[in-house]
């Protein structure tokens, strides 16, 4: 598929789960494609990053469910912190491995795992719908039934896949890229290059292949299709460029110049404009 095949199988009002952690292993080519279409109306799912910032600035998440929205090399996305104190989307926010906990019940297709994380905590007070529930057991004990995030679609990008959808990280973090196709009616991977699951077992072992074809709805071929996030081994995170991105938050006039020169256009220009090809691969990738 093309990243605008993708784009277009996605309707208004959609829970929309986005893979990676925050700013590494992001489909940001297919988030910039949203951004070029009219869709709108979302609930987004995302240990966010760039991706969740781009969204919101644009106006078109009407729900965030989160852990965390950080550009890893700037603490905070400027661009949520902006959406979200001035209240233009509904928020869920949650304990990261609750997020977790959901993604896994949804793609067992069990309504809730209990869970300790979160009790006695704000969690709680946040999210007055959550429930708890007793183990049946002797012990009696009281838990967090954490329910499932189920999604209507799933983006993901990965190293390599093949045309029917196995998909490869060959970074040292998978995160939990497996559990939000798992977890989607529709999964779309995008990935450094098409290649085959016989050349994908030369470059890395059976275990670096994360993601089962039975999960997965198409997959686009979207060289450097993570930039401005990390998709290691092959580049880092482009510090340069969010800082860049961070500091349009503060001025629309700058911000504008940043849309029409980074999402205003296809994904060729889009790289030309962020440095080119050997500017990005050039980009070490980041040792935590």
């Amino acid at each position: 598929m093309t990243a605008a095949d993708v784009v277009g199988q996605l309707r208004d009002g959609m829970t929309l789960g986005i893979g990676g952690w925050g700013a590494r292993r992001k489909p940001m080519a297919l988030v910039r494609e949203i951004l070029r279409s009219p869709l709108t109306d979302l609930t987004l799912v995302s240990y966010g990053g760039p991706d969740v910032g781009l969204l919101c600035a644009a106006g078109r998440v009407r729900r965030l469910v989160f852990g965390f929205v950080t550009l890893d090399v700037i603490a905070l996305d400027a661009h949520f912190r902006r959406a979200r104190q001035a209240g233009d989307f509904e928020i869920t926010e949650i304990d990261e491995g609750m997020f977790q906990w959901g993604l896994r019940a949804a793609a067992m297709r069990l309504p809730f795992l209990p869970t300790r994380a979160g009790l006695a905590t704000d969690v709680q007070a946040r999210n007055p719908e959550l429930k708890t529930i007793s183990s049946p057991y002797d012990d009696g004990e009281t838990l967090l039934a954490m329910p499932a995030l189920r999604l209507d679609a799933a983006l993901v990008h990965v190293d390599q896949a093949d045309s029917r959808g196995n998909g490869q990280v060959l970074g040292p973090d998978p995160y939990f890229d497996d559990l939000f196709c798992a977890a989607a009616d529709h999964a779309y991977l995008s990935c450094e290059r098409i290649t085959t699951a016989d050349e994908m077992l030369k470059d890395g072992c059976v275990h670096s292949l994360l993601i089962n074809r039975s999960q997965v709805s198409g997959v686009v071929e979207v060289p450097l299709g993570a930039h401005p996030t990390g998709c290691s081994p092959s580049y880092g995170i482009d510090a340069a460029h969010l800082k860049e991105y961070s500091a349009a938050a503060a001025d629309e006039q700058a911000w504008g110049a940043y849309r029409e020169r980074y999402l205003d256009v296809d994904h060729a220009a889009y790289i030309k404009n962020a440095g080119g090809r050997d500017h990005i691969t050039a980009i070490p990738p980041t040792i935590y």
